[in-house]
Parts: C-alpha cells; structure tokens; sequence
C-alpha cells in the first residue's frame, strides 16, 4: 500500500466544520496557531492602512485582513493582506489584485514556495513578500502567466499602474516606524 493511500485528503467542506485557524493546500490541514508576533501584526496593520488610504476613492476594490481565499475544493489560503477588486462573495473566489504576505520563520517555506505557486497558477496579479526582521519586501507581478520578480523594497516607493484604483506603497514610510524600534 502506497503512502498515498493512506494519507487522508480534505475537502472545503471538511474545512467548514474545523474549529480554530486553518489553511487548506492541496487538501492537507495546515494549523495557523498560534497567533502571529507582534512585529507580525503591526507590520500587517501598517500595509493594510497604506493600502486602505491609497484606494479610498475606489469604490469597486477593497483591501481585506485574513480573509479566507477559496482557490478550489482542495485549497484554502488565508493570505495576511488582500486588495480585492469586483468580489461578490463573503470570502475570496476570484484572483485577488494584490496579495501580501508577512513571512517568519514559521511560514517563509509555504510563503515563499507553496503559496508562491498557488497565487502564480491563479494569476494573482502582485504578490509581495514582506520581511519584519530586515524590513525589506519583495515585490512579485504576474507577465505572461509567471511571476516576475520587480525588485526588493526597502525606502523605494512602487507604483501599481495596471490596477484600475492606481495604488502606490512607500516601503519608507511603512518601515520607518520599525527600523526605529530595531535601532533601539
């Protein structure tokens, strides 16, 4: 008997009845706990306010905080930020615009390989990785079906031309809070 024979595999409708925070990726459970460090969350408010603030005038996009992606029957991603544009359901059905991703040490092996090809297959636009211990972001848009890398951000700002709300980050404003606490 093969190991894939033994190896139980969820379904959505599995992951609707489980308690607590999870992931589902290619029908296997992955557990969200325990909850994020603080570096975590505050470097996630500070993207998500960024964000909020650039598409204010945009009344078709919103930007949303661990909201559930439902990317199939097998997969299930809960991405740290998502800017949705045009969605009609309570949670994420279609591609979002923009997904962030704040990676530790926990999650950089999903965040930099599993969900980097799950967000490339499903032609998520930009994704972008965000790194609190060396406050850096990589930046990642999708051309001709692949992802290609736009560069690592530290002080730059980026300009998201092709989006239909115009949005800019400045890495700069964004991290200057935290590089103060890590010079301290």
């Amino acid at each position: 008997m093969g190991v894939a024979n033994v190896i139980e595999s969820y379904s959505y409708e599995d992951y609707k009845q489980w308690k607590g925070d999870w992931e589902l990726i290619e029908g296997m459970p992955i557990a969200m706990a325990p909850s994020p460090m603080r570096d975590h969350q505050s470097l996630s408010m500070a993207f998500s306010h960024a964000l909020f603030d650039e598409i204010s005038e945009c009344e078709d996009c919103e930007v949303v905080y661990e909201l559930d992606y439902i990317v199939d029957s097998e997969n299930v991603l809960r991405p740290d930020i998502a800017l949705i544009c045009g969605e009609e359901s309570d949670y994420i059905r279609k591609a979002p615009k923009i997904i962030i991703e704040i990676v530790s040490d926990a999650t950089a092996k999903r965040d930099e390989k599993v969900k980097f090809e799950i967000y490339e297959r499903e032609k998520v636009l930009y994704y972008i990785l965000v790194y609190p211990k060396t406050l850096f972001a990589k930046i990642y848009k999708i051309e001709n079906n692949i992802y290609q890398k736009q560069g690592d951000f530290t002080k730059e700002k980026y300009h998201f031309d092709d989006l239909e709300c115009g949005v800019e980050l400045d890495f700069e404003k964004i991290f200057k809070r935290f590089k103060k606490e890590h010079s301290s």
